[in-house]
């Protein structure tokens, strides 16, 4: 019978001596399991170590080996050391293949083995605390730095080992930083690492080697930026290193040209931008089936996000009921061809950005004018006025830059017709005066469609027959706010009617390796996803884009 090796530390059950005046050294070599938590960034990360201060090697692998990574001292070979990822890349050709990347460091930026345990040298015992059901010794370092106090606590499980001659051997348990800003009179900043499954046998060599068949190519673009995405642990190990999230936040200052008032406010904004950034990082790494970005609302509070979600659910409305039998939508849909795209027809006007006004319903509303007074008049396309909706129609439920919703603005126009936005006036991003007399109206409508709610072959059809379609959505999740490209899909959306909080316009349909999409158009700038759109995955109804789909009648 095949006999295989136990890989576990020999450690006794009994509790170790504790020497309160020298804190814990790790073991030069060990592997260790853990989770990363980052409350303000919404996220919990699970990863595995290898250390190896010996062979000078390092391997820390995230989300169950979806990514690895690599960290190599330097060596004659290397001489400012190696950070190697192999991680899933999808191109128009693959779907998901590993692939190897490499950055070399330079003489300006050395490349070093990383450790997930803190240097534990200037740490302070404080006490003995129960935690995961063990007697655990508290040690703790507090830090300033200008206006910034920093307080890392490990607590560490001492056991007799047999295999060092009943010597204790520190265990690790769990490290936390909190920190604290006197000039903003807050916590900025607050992460843990849970460990388990601690070993400090020593390593087999072969978990360090690199499939000789996958050749390593350097990352596209300059290195330096990507030592965090090759390294991530960098940034929440004693002594971190954060020079990255500097780095990417001036970067991300010139190009939107964000300017602040004050240094608290650029201070509360840096740490908005830290957590949002530590947030796509690590959705990136969990190959989901797509890609999150940096871009023009990374320094968004959650507050100033959600008031970009401007629908606001009243109950059902009194529009037309679908005008196909669900035998005919089977007919139908049977016939349509897989893909469908109203852009390419010239049905849709380029994308706006609502601005800091919750007015998304009123660009779901014209959007739907749109493409319908397209398809009535011969294909000429004209950019209406949500303006006009924001300040005119109050009296039909809708609040302006407060939220409200597509039907409320299609009951105004059928009373008082919709501009362009050339003959009313551009689009402001605030509430503004209603003026509609000497104004040239461009269309009425005779009323609106509520397409079959949650059947995603009669939404399907209604695009391909009707033109782009209003939808609300469930919008409330930093994964939609910084979405970059790839099928969205969040499964922790909500798809009721009554729970979603953003309104776009649907103007196509399709499949992406397998996954079938909606294409819908945002209105938070052409910043925004891929180049102001997203593909929202049909799956589950996800999100809850056929839950109340509508178009109009010209």
């Amino acid at each position: 019978m095949l006999v295989l090796p136990i890989l576990c530390v020999f450690l006794g059950s009994a509790v170790g001596y504790i020497d309160k005046d020298a804190p814990p050294q790790w073991n030069p070599v060990y592997t260790v399991k853990g989770m990363l938590n980052i409350p303000y960034a919404e996220l919990k990360e699970p990863f595995y170590t290898w250390y190896d201060s010996k062979a000078s090697k390092s391997r820390i692998d995230y989300y169950g080996a979806m990514v690895k990574t690599f960290q190599f001292a330097p060596s004659a070979y290397k001489p400012y050391g190696t950070s190697i990822k192999i991680a899933p890349v999808t191109t128009e050709d693959v779907l998901n293949q590993d692939t190897c990347l490499q950055v070399n460091g330079t003489q300006d930026s050395t490349v070093g083995i990383q450790t997930v345990l803190p240097d534990m040298t200037d740490f302070k015992f404080i006490g003995t605390e129960t935690m995961q059901d063990s007697e655990t010794a508290k040690w703790q370092f507090t830090q300033t730095i200008g206006q910034k106090l920093n307080k890392y606590t490990m607590w560490v499980k001492y056991r007799k080992s047999l295999k060092y001659r009943g010597d204790s051997v520190p265990i690790p348990v769990r490290y936390e930083m909190k920190g604290f800003n006197s000039l903003l009179g807050s916590h900025y900043d607050h992460y843990y690492i849970d460990y388990v499954d601690y070993d400090v046998e020593d390593i087999d060599p072969a978990i360090f080697n690199i499939d000789s068949s996958m050749k390593c190519s350097s990352f596209p673009g300059p290195g330096s930026r990507h030592y965090a995405t090759f390294n991530p642990m960098m940034e929440f190990v004693h002594p971190a290193n954060e020079d990255h999230v500097h780095h990417e936040f001036d970067r991300f200052k010139r190009k939107h040209s964000k300017q602040y008032a004050s240094e608290v406010e650029h201070e509360k904004r840096l740490n908005l931008f830290r957590q949002n950034l530590r947030f796509i990082h690590s959705h990136n790494r969990a190959r989901r089936s797509f890609t999150m970005a940096v871009n023009h609302l990374a320094d968004r509070t959650d507050t100033e996000l959600a008031a970009l979600r401007g629908r606001r659910y009243s109950g059902p409305n009194e529009g037309l009921p679908f005008p196909y039998s669900r035998s005919l939508i089977e007919e139908e849909t049977d016939k349509l061809p897989t893909e469908h795209d109203w852009r390419l027809f010239g049905a849709v006007t380029p994308v706006k950005d609502q601005s800091v006004c919750g007015s998304c319903w009123s660009f779901g509303t014209t959007g739907a004018v749109e493409g319908a007074l397209f398809l009535s008049n011969g294909g000429k396309l004209e950019s209406l006025s949500q303006q006009a909706l924001v300040d005119c129609s109050w009296g039909f439920g809708n609040n302006g830059c407060d939220g409200g919703e597509d039907f409320r603005a299609y009951q105004w126009i059928m009373k008082h017709g919709l501009p362009t936005e050339e003959a009313y006036g551009g689009y402001l991003g605030q509430d503004g005066y209603c003026h509609l007399d000497n104004v040239t109206i461009a269309t009425k409508i005779k009323g609106w469609v509520n397409v079959t709610a949650n059947d995603e072959k009669a939404l399907r059809l209604a695009i391909f027959k009707h033109g782009p379609i209003s939808v609300a959505i469930d919008a409330a999740h930093k994964s939609f706010s910084f979405y970059s490209n790839g099928v969205y899909y969040e499964p922790s959306c909500h798809n009721k009617v009554e729970e979603l909080d953003h309104a776009v316009l649907a103007v196509g349909y399709g499949i992406l390796k397998g996954q079938k999409y909606w294409l819908v158009k945002n209105s938070w700038s052409n910043m925004w996803g891929n180049d102001g759109y997203v593909l929202m995955s049909t799956k589950d109804n996800n999100c809850g884009v056929q839950a109340a789909p509508t178009y109009v009648l010209i």
